[in-house]
């Protein structure tokens, strides 16, 4: 057991290649932050050349569904953050886990208890009412054989060190004591023979090889009771090193409060689904949510695997900036490649736009994209703002669209149908001289054409530059649209 003073080796056990490991409880969607935690594992097991493991906590059996595990691995692989090997789940291997619970007991560090729900809930009144903590002192701790009751149940607890203090480096928070003595007699087996959480952790993290434990500061408590039972094994049969420790911080909301629904969406599938986020710009984001290499924004895949240090985790919690996300998913989405993101933004399109036939379309979509990524900020005002190119005519008009195309205006529309009429090449560059030539004859600045032709070409006020969308439209396309707006 932990000796009076016992610190944790700051290496990595034995030497031993890098394994880390992402474990999320499948009950419900892959949280923000559990993706910035798998991502951590993955990058530093990357950066090492060693091997990142998942395994699916599936130990609560009430709340545990297959969709959630279907989730997690779903939004992981959209990260690409899937595992190198096949994923571990924690349910199937509960034999093992009670394996080593007899191991221990057999051996003397933990022990029957048989103090029932009644008699625990008496002392932690009576501790409560004598404003003390309380701490599991059974008097089963050093019982014998002989003096079990017969025929009643009981659960197997932890003998847990009494006296000194155990100190952690951890690789994040540095040096963390606490002293034995706040450690009670955990419970590793239930009365059914099932383990509990805190055993199933330390015997899949040893089975898998597991030498860095990477993960929220929530689990810094966890630590110290998980140490007991690993070095209660490596006294048994050895072979069982203290792991490498690195507690990252919480994410909170821009207000200062732990990350909630009220900051925005938790899931990634929302990022991903609603928010029409691309992976590589959450991919960036979270690593920098609480890391950073100098004053570098942009960071590539590859860079953040040759520079990523968990001893570079900020200590404190970062605090998440939808802003700023949306910004840097808007400089992901101009460095994207065009049939890539006309094939993301389709279905959304087709949704906005129920004509919208995309083996037909595709093409004018991807030609599309140099000219509407410009100013989107994620998918969403990609198909927003790509709608007007396969709107059926005669096109629905916005107030404000409809408001431009006065009889004036109309006048001028005229003018230009009867030149473009005449255009041969249909090339932006010709389609500009054209109009600038029409604006002079008129004496007129170029935006009294261009405000109501766009509103007869797009039905909006707003689009891409107004000969990027003639030289989207084709001649025959954009001359129907202005025809009947005259009409």
């Amino acid at each position: 057991m932990a000796s009076a003073t016992d610190t944790v080796s700051a290496g990595s056990p034995g030497n031993a290649p890098v394994v880390t490991r992402f474990a999320p409880s499948p009950t419900g969607f892959l949280h923000i932050g559990g993706a910035r935690t798998a991502l951590f594992n993955w990058l530093y097991a990357r950066h090492n050349g060693g091997k990142y493991l998942l395994r699916i906590e599936d130990t609560d059996r009430a709340r545990s569904t297959d969709a959630a595990i279907e989730a997690i691995f779903d939004g992981l692989n959209w990260l690409g953050l899937g595992g190198d090997e096949e994923p571990v789940f924690q349910f199937a291997r509960s034999e093992r886990h009670a394996q080593v619970a007899h191991q221990m007991l057999e051996a003397g560090h933990a022990y029957r208890c048989y103090l029932t729900q009644e008699e625990l809930a008496a002392r932690r009144e009576k501790a409560q009412a004598e404003r003390r903590p309380f701490r599991i002192d059974s008097e089963w701790r050093d019982a014998t054989p002989d003096q079990w009751p017969a025929d009643q149940s009981y659960v197997v607890r932890m003998k847990a060190p009494r006296e000194g203090e155990t100190t952690i480096p951890d690789r994040v928070q540095g040096f963390i004591t606490v002293q034995n003595s706040e450690l009670d007699d955990f419970i590793v087996l239930r009365s059914d023979g099932t383990p509990t959480y805190m055993l199933a952790v330390v015997v899949d993290d040893h089975d898998m090889g597991v030498t860095h434990v990477i993960r929220g500061d929530d689990h810094i408590n966890n630590a110290f009771r998980q140490l007991v039972i690993v070095r209660a094994m490596n006294e048994i049969e050895g072979g069982w090193p203290d792991p490498i420790y690195a507690h990252i911080p919480l994410i909170h909301g821009a207000d200062g409060a732990k990350l909630s629904k009220r900051h925005g969406a938790l899931g990634v599938d929302a990022y991903r689904d609603e928010m029409g986020l691309l992976p590589e710009a959450v991919f960036n984001y979270l690593l920098r949510l609480g890391w950073g290499h100098g004053d570098e924004e942009i960071i590539s895949r590859d860079q953040a695997v040759e520079w990523f240090d968990i001893a570079n985790v900020n200590k404190g919690a970062s605090r998440f900036d939808l802003k700023k996300l949306l910004n840097l998913n808007g400089h992901y989405i101009r460095e994207a490649d065009d049939a890539r993101l006309a094939g993301l933004v389709a279905p959304r399109l087709a949704v906005l736009e129920p004509g919208f036939d995309a083996k037909a379309g595709m093409d004018l979509l991807t030609r599309a994209m140099p000219v509407l990524k410009v100013r989107a900020a994620d998918l969403n005002e990609l198909a927003t703002s790509s709608v007007f190119l396969f709107a059926q005519r005669p096109l629905p008009m916005a107030e404000k669209a409809a408001a431009l195309l006065t009889d004036d205006s109309r006048a001028i529309l005229a003018k230009v149908v009867a030149a473009l009429e005449a255009e041969n090449g249909w090339t932006i560059e010709g389609l500009e001289a054209t109009l600038k030539q029409i604006a002079e004859e008129l004496g007129i600045g170029l935006g009294k054409i261009a405000q109501p032709l766009r509103a007869s070409l797009t039905g909006q006020t707003t689009s891409p530059g107004i000969f990027d969308v003639l030289a989207l439209l084709g001649k025959d396309e954009s001359l129907a649209r202005i025809r009947d707006q005259l009409a």
